[in-house]
């Protein structure tokens, strides 16, 4: 471990094996409670309950898959073996999740629910593994931050660069159906998907395996069951790491709805053509790219704590503004609603890519209180969280739009404009209530660049001439 910059080549391969993770979120997020609803006939509230659910089983899996990956010894290291063994389950799961058979809705319930946790399993296999990676690469207070940017613009620029894939081409009218609503397309989504998805993984872990698929200097220690709970008990109930946790969960409750929504207010609330659908994508990674050049510069001037709380509260008052102008009576033209769309995408990513840096530096944080590197348990940690908040913005969606009394198989441009506010009102004020909430959490967040700093030089001194408990390198 050092502190020296990461190549960029290195960066880039790290990255690149975020696409896969960035069509899962995009496709859970856009398309799966619209598919199941809309498309197979699945009721809403089910369809969200199968994801929640789903997201939560997967989300308690997580920290064995980071322990594991912890405590893995082989020639290859402790993450890659993980990463290259997340292929194929990863294809397969996926071509499964959009394809399910002609049949009940309790038979579709239960396999949206069992194909969807075996979806978010493989991810898992493979993402924990590779966020665990972060801290190794690097100590360098700014230098994980720029690291992790490279994994957002690659995540998001894959989930958004399939959607456009799926609007322009995989999505096509069937018949008096439109092409969001044609289930063949979707099946061509799945197969696609699941074959960039399949790519992008093993490049990934064929581009980071020169400098990081190496045995630990030491054998990483062999624990008990009992020890083992109680050191993951220990290391999760860090203060720092609670803080971020209950900051980001607002943040990610809020991604959740936002992309959950999207499809129903583009196409029934502002009426949305193809064209400017893929006009959408494009505002999406525009965004993206703005969060990527962005984000270091504003780290190293105000800190990640206040950018995280800034953003947060930024993004959601520029994502909700068409919608408070509407409510108002006020016309909103398309071309300012993209606008506003990218900017707030931009200023919500900024935000995640912060606090992802943040949990890297919650890793000496730990150490320095209990003398264990537990890398891959803190990613795990992070992503239970990740997964079950993203889940409940989902479920919340699936409830909204049950409450809200939002009709199945509804066509665009007729349905009652009664229902439409209460969607869009609904949807306006917990966004913001939630931001508000993830931005007063964010500021409590115990340290920055000089505290992160001094306590490296402590753990220096302390790790001189021994190896870490956990077999990483000093």
């Amino acid at each position: 471990m050092t502190q020296a910059r990461v190549p960029l080549a290195t960066k880039l391969a790290y990255g690149v094996g975020a696409v896969a993770y960035g069509i899962k979120d995009n496709g859970f997020s856009v398309f799966l409670l619209l598919f199941y609803n809309q498309v197979v006939g699945l009721p809403a509230d089910q369809v969200g309950f199968a994801i929640l659910i789903a997201l939560i089983v997967d989300g308690l899996i997580d920290p064995i898959v980071g322990v594991l990956s912890d405590r893995t010894n082989t020639r290859w290291g402790r993450r890659h073996p993980w990463l290259y063994g997340s292929v194929l389950p990863i294809f397969a799961a996926w071509i499964l999740l959009w394809n399910p058979p002609v049949a009940s809705h309790s038979v579709q319930f239960l396999w949206l629910l069992v194909v969807a946790i075996a979806v978010r399993f493989a991810l898992s296999t493979n993402e924990v593994p590779s966020i665990a990676l972060v801290p190794e690469m690097t100590r360098d207070y700014h230098e994980r931050t720029s690291i992790l940017r490279y994994r957002y613009l690659f995540g998001w620029g894959g989930g958004l660069a399939m959607l456009v894939l799926a609007y322009g081409v995989l999505l096509a009218p069937e018949g008096n159906r439109s092409a969001i609503l044609a289930a063949d397309g979707y099946h061509r989504y799945g197969l696609a998907g699941a074959l960039i998805m399949g790519v992008t993984v093993l490049l990934s872990a064929l581009g980071t395996h020169r400098r990081y698929a190496k045995p630990p200097v030491a054998p990483p220690p062999r624990h008990g069951l009992m020890e083992t709970l109680v050191n993951m008990r220990s290391t999760l109930s860090n203060r720092a790491f609670l803080i971020l946790m209950a900051a980001t969960l607002f943040a990610f409750a809020n991604q959740g709805i936002a992309f959950a929504i999207s499809n129903y207010v583009l196409t029934y609330v502002w009426l949305f053509s193809k064209a400017e659908f893929f006009g959408y994508s494009i505002a999406l990674f525009a965004g993206v790219v703005g969060a990527f050049f962005g984000v270091t510069g504003l780290n190293a001037r105000i800190g990640k704590r206040a950018t995280a709380a800034t953003c947060v509260c930024a993004s959601a008052a520029l994502g909700t503004l068409p919608y408070w102008l509407r409510l108002a009576g006020v016309d909103v033209p398309h071309g300012p609603f993209l606008l506003l769309v990218g900017v707030s995408t931009g200023l919500g990513v900024a935000v995640m890519i912060s606090a992802g840096s943040m949990v890297a530096d919650v890793v000496e944080a730990s150490q320095a209180e209990t003398g264990r590197r537990e890398e891959g348990l803190f990613a795990a940690g992070y992503f239970f969280m990740q997964k079950s908040v993203t889940g409940f913005g989902i479920f919340l969606t699936g409830v909204m739009l049950s409450l809200v009394g939002f009709p199945a198989n509804a066509v665009p441009g007729r349905v009652d404009p009664a229902i439409l506010d209460r969607l869009t009102l609904s949807f306006s004020m917990l966004t913001v209530v939630f931001a508000a909430a993830g931005a007063a959490i964010f500021m409590r967040f115990p340290f920055g660049r000089e505290e992160h700093e001094a306590r490296l030089a402590k753990l220096a001194v302390a790790e001189a001439g021994r190896p870490l408990e956990n077999g990483g390198n000093a």
